[in-house]
C-alpha cells in the first residue's frame, strides 16, 4: 500500500508560519496525514518542541541525503559565470538551504506533495495524487506567464541549445513553492550526473545571472533536463482547476475562514505568502500591524489552538521603530557588502 504526506521546509526563523500551515493542513487536508518538516539548517529547537505535540508530524533526519543536496547546490551555483564574477571581489558563499526540499524525493512517502512554510493549505489534495497516476510533477503557480526578460531561466539561450521555440519551452517554467511527485523519480543517486551535465556542458549559464543562486530557477532545470511530465493547475483545460494563490497578488474572499479565488469563488489549493519576511510574520503575531494581505487569516490559522495568544487589535509601528529598522536594515546590506 502506498504511503502519502506533505513535506514543508522550516527552521525556527519561520516558526509562525509552520505553526500556521500545520493547522491548516489539519483542518483543511486533513488532521490524520502525515507531514515531515525538512530542516532548513540547524535552528530547529523551537520547531522540535512543536512536532513533539503533534502525533502525525516528523523531522526529516536523512543528513545523507541533505548534505547530497546541499553539496550539489553548491558546486552548481558556483560555477555560474555571475558566482565566478562575484568571487573577485568575495569569497563564495553558500547562498541558502532552499533546494533541500528535493530531499523529499528521497523520503518516507510514496506519493508527497511539498507546501513552503510561508503558505496556508485550503483544501484537499486527493486530486493533486490522483494526478501523479499520469504525470511525474504536478505544480500550481503562474511562473510560466513571467515576461520574457524576466523568466528565470534564459529562453534565448535554450531556444539556442536546443532547438526548442519559446512555445514549447514555456509550459516548463515553474516556481517551486508547491509541488508534487513521487518518491524515486529523481533521486540524489542522480545528482552526480546531473551535476556533470550542468557544469561540464555549461547547462547552468540557462539560469539567469539575477537568479544564479534561485532555488526555482534550479527546480526549473531540474524538471527540464530529465523531461518530467509536468501538470500545472494553472494551465489546465479544466477552468475550475484554476485559481490564484500569491497573497501579495491575488484577489481572494474569505468564506469562513477558506479563502476562494474571487473570479468564480472557486476553492483554492494554498495561499503563498511570497516576498513578506518572517520578521513581518513575528512582528504580526506580536500585535502590530504590517500590512500584510490576508493576514486576518493568516492569524486565524497561526493561533487557532492558541485562540488566547492572539492578538486582539493590531497596532501601527511607532516612528522611532520604523527609523532603527530602516538604520539596521542599512548596516546589514554593509555586513553582506564587505563580508
Amino acid at each position: 500500500m502506498q504511503s502519502f504526506g506533505i513535506y514543508t521546509l522550516a527552521n525556527d526563523v519561520v516558526f509562525d508560519q509552520l505553526v500556521a500551515l500545520l493547522n491548516s493542513i489539519e483542518v483543511n487536508i486533513s488532521p490524520d496525514i502525515p507531514v515531515c518538516v525538512i530542516p532548513y539548517d540547524h535552528r530547529l529547537e523551537r520547531v522540535k518542541q512543536e512536532i513533539s505535540r503533534r502525533e502525525n508530524v516528523t523531522l526529516f533526519d536523512n543528513t545523507i541525503v541533505l548534505e547530497a543536496w546541499d553539496n550539489f547546490a553548491f558546486q552548481v551555483w558556483n560555477s555560474h559565470s555571475r558566482a565566478k564574477d562575484l568571487k573577485q571581489s568575495r569569497p563564495a558563499r553558500y547562498k541558502s538551504p532552499l533546494q533541500r526540499k528535493w530531499a523529499s524525493f528521497n523520503g518516507k512517502f510514496d506519493r508527497f506533495v511539498f507546501f513552503d512554510a510561508d503558505s496556508l493549505a485550503m483544501k484537499s489534495v486527493d486530486d493533486v495524487f490522483e494526478k501523479l497516476n499520469d504525470y511525474d510533477f504536478i505544480l500550481d503557480d503562474w511562473e510560466h506567464q513571467k515576461p520574457r526578460e524576466v523568466t528565470p531561466l534564459d529562453l534565448s539561450i535554450i531556444e539556442q541549445k536546443t532547438g526548442l521555440t519559446e512555445a514549447e519551452i514555456r509550459p516548463r517554467l515553474h516556481c517551486d513553492s508547491f509541488f508534487a511527485s513521487q518518491k524515486g523519480v529523481f533521486s540524489v543517486e542522480q545528482l552526480e550526473d546531473l551535476k556533470k551535465r550542468a557544469i561540464d556542458q555549461g547547462e547552468i549559464e540557462w539560469l539567469r545571472p539575477k537568479f544564479w543562486w534561485s532555488s526555482a530557477a534550479l527546480s526549473i532545470y531540474i524538471t527540464f533536463a530529465k523531461n518530467f511530465k509536468l501538470f500545472n493547475f494553472t494551465r489546465s483545460s479544466n477552468k475550475q482547476e484554476v485559481t490564484g494563490n500569491c497573497a501579495d497578488a491575488d484577489a481572494f474572499v474569505n468564506l469562513n475562514n477558506i479563502l476562494y479565488n474571487q473570479d468564480g469563488l472557486k476553492r483554492i489549493y494554498r495561499i503563498h505568502y511570497m516576498n513578506y519576511s518572517s520578521a513581518d510574520f513575528a512582528r504580526l503575531c506580536q500585535g502590530e500591524d504590517v500590512k500584510i494581505r490576508y493576514q486576518d487569516i493568516f492569524l486565524h490559522y497561526r493561533f487557532l489552538k492558541q485562540p488566547e495568544l492572539k492578538p486582539q487589535v493590531l497596532k501601527p509601528p511607532t516612528l522611532l521603530k520604523k527609523t532603527n529598522r530602516k538604520i539596521q536594515k542599512a548596516m546589514q546590506k554593509l555586513q553582506k557588502m564587505y563580508k
